[in-house]
């Protein structure tokens, strides 16, 4: 039930605020002008099945969208089940041609969510479908109960301008079983709740026309979180219990410049101020109720030029604004409270890019960056709690790169795109809480070189394959750049036939992951205790399935 995935790369704290060091922005499906029901199944290797029933249509002035959906798989590696029941909505109703209400209702149950473990590269190599021994023994995984209720509505005025106020509350049951006994069992309610009001207007001023937009954001969390004891699967002793509540109040306001007919400018301006309150229900240790407040001011600044014949030339230069989020701020000494010696991460981001178009059917676009990161947030594990992620702050780090990309159709019904990344990541200066120093060190977790290749066709008769190819080239898993995590090339296929029969849409389908039977690294856990960092991702797996549409009559 997705419509739409935007990527916006580089700071974009103007409008999105806190932590926006990039938006990956998730559109649902809107409701359809001719109204259907579909039906699909999949099901595959590994035990994956995967079931959805949508409808969508349109009765008068309501658009309407609901999609439930369930999976459920065995899973690669020992101790890696998973469940997962979804039902999104969406619906939008017309006052008039000026004003509109939307409102969405989500779900997540998520009973069960194994977690195997990571394991040394021996182990992966010896046995890539184990589990580590601690998660079988300690029944390592979470579970989720989780609905949400969104509001939007928008006014456009007479004179150009356009308001539009939304609000949002979220419910989250969570409960977690980390592979140790000392507070390894989690559990927290989540409240979390909030809106915004923002205003866009267009007019000139002078020669130069301006688009305006400006607005408040308010949100509110609370989680009452505890820690039991883990006795192999089974809650023990109370050991932790807090009240954690969090307050973010941000104000922007954003102008795009129109300053003539190939040169625009975007100017931006935000002001963050977050709260963080801890009240400890657990006095057996000592008290470590506290409060901790933090606010930035994030700028920003971009230009673009249009050089003619379908090239154009951008530049940016915007900084962002992160704090630890309540799990990030834990201890590592597993007292309550937030650690004191956690700050926010902030960065200075700069791009220089040129994107158009050669002939009628190749789009391209080069971009170069480099972003200025001070107390970049690093995760790391420690002897008593693995598995567990904390978080300290590396001084001063450096990021610059290269990015390309190019997307073509040399023939109808035939789509080519190309991806390439070249990045080198380094602490600048970096001594962590032990006195050692890891300046000049690449950042873990991120590979020099990336590229996906993409190739999809689609025939007039319905037949439609793709093909796409992605490349992680090696990467560090430590700040000591010690160990070392092998790239790799995992290839996918999927073909299928859509067919339409009276007022049916049927569409087969077969789908090959990882064609090659590469071995290879799913995720790498960053500093993990005892050389843990590898998950091995699964071998070649076939899957299939159908799904038909039922396009109902007018």
């Amino acid at each position: 039930s997705v419509r739409q995935v935007e990527v916006l790369r580089g700071p974009s704290s103007a409008l999105y605020g806190n932590a926006a060091g990039g938006v990956i922005s998730i559109l649902s499906e809107r409701g359809s002008a001719e109204p259907y029901a579909d039906a699909r199944i999949a099901v595959g290797d590994y035990g994956y099945r995967r079931y959805q029933l949508k409808t969508a249509g349109a009765a008068g002035r309501l658009d309407y969208l609901v999609s439930l959906s369930e999976l459920q798989i065995d899973g690669y590696r020992e101790h890696s089940e998973a469940e997962n029941t979804q039902l999104n909505s969406r619906f939008l109703f017309r006052f008039s041609d000026n004003t509109e209400l939307g409102w969405a209702i989500s779900a997540t149950e998520q009973p069960v969510s194994k977690d195997p473990g990571g394991v040394t590269r021996a182990d992966a190599a010896a046995n890539p479908r184990a589990a580590r021994d601690r998660n079988i023994d300690f029944h390592a995984g979470e579970a989720l109960d989780q609905q949400k209720l969104g509001l939007s509505f928008k006014h456009a005025f007479p004179d150009g301008g356009d308001l539009q106020p939304r609000g949002y509350y979220l419910a989250r049951d969570f409960r977690n079983r980390l592979p140790f006994t000392d507070g390894g069992i989690v559990s927290f309610d989540r409240a979390f709740a909030g809106g915004g009001i923002s205003y866009t207007r267009s007019f000139g001023l002078g020669n130069m026309q301006h688009r305006v937009v400006a607005g408040v954001d308010h949100d509110r969390q609370r989680d009452d979180r505890q820690r039991y004891d883990n006795n192999s699967g089974v809650q023990g002793a109370l050991v932790f219990d807090q009240l954690e509540r969090v307050t973010s109040t941000g104000f922007f306001v954003q102008d795009e410049i129109s300053v003539s007919d190939r040169l625009a400018a975007t100017l931006g301006l935000r002001y963050d101020d977050i709260e963080f309150d801890v009240v400890d229900a657990f006095l057996a240790d000592g008290n470590d109720s506290g409060t901790r407040s933090l606010d930035d001011v994030s700028p920003s600044i971009g230009l673009l030029y249009d050089v003619g014949a379908r090239h154009v030339l951008y530049g940016s230069i915007a900084t962002a604004f992160e704090t630890p989020t309540t799990t990030e701020f834990a201890n590592p000494d597993g007292s309550g409270g937030f650690n004191p010696s956690l700050e926010p991460q902030k960065s200075t981001s700069y791009e220089l890019g040129v994107r158009g178009g050669l002939f009628e059917s190749i789009r391209y676009e080069v971009a170069v960056f480099k972003i200025d990161v001070d107390d970049e947030l690093i995760p790391f594990e420690i002897a008593s709690s693995p598995d567990r992620e904390f978080f300290a702050n590396a001084g001063k780090s450096e990021r610059r790169g290269i990015e390309l990309s190019l997307s073509a159709e040399p023939l109808p019904g035939l789509d080519l795109a190309l991806s390439y990344t070249w990045s080198e990541f380094e602490f600048d200066t970096f001594v962590d809480g032990q006195g050692i120093d890891f300046s000049g060190n690449t950042i873990p977790g991120i590979p020099e070189t990336f590229a996906h290749a993409d190739i999809s066709y689609v025939h007039e008769s319905g037949f439609f394959a793709a093909v796409d190819a992605l490349y992680t080239d090696d990467l560090f898993a430590d700040n000591a750049n010690s160990a070392e995590v092998s790239g790799a090339t995992i290839a996918n296929l999927r073909f299928g036939l859509k067919k339409t029969i009276d007022q049916f849409d049927v569409e087969p389908f077969i789908g090959v992951s990882n064609v090659f039977d590469t071995k290879y690294t799913a995720n790498v856990r960053i500093n993990a205790f005892g050389g843990r960092y590898v998950e091995p991702g699964p071998d070649r797996t076939v899957y299939g399935g159908v799904s038909v549409r039922f396009r109902y009559a007018d």
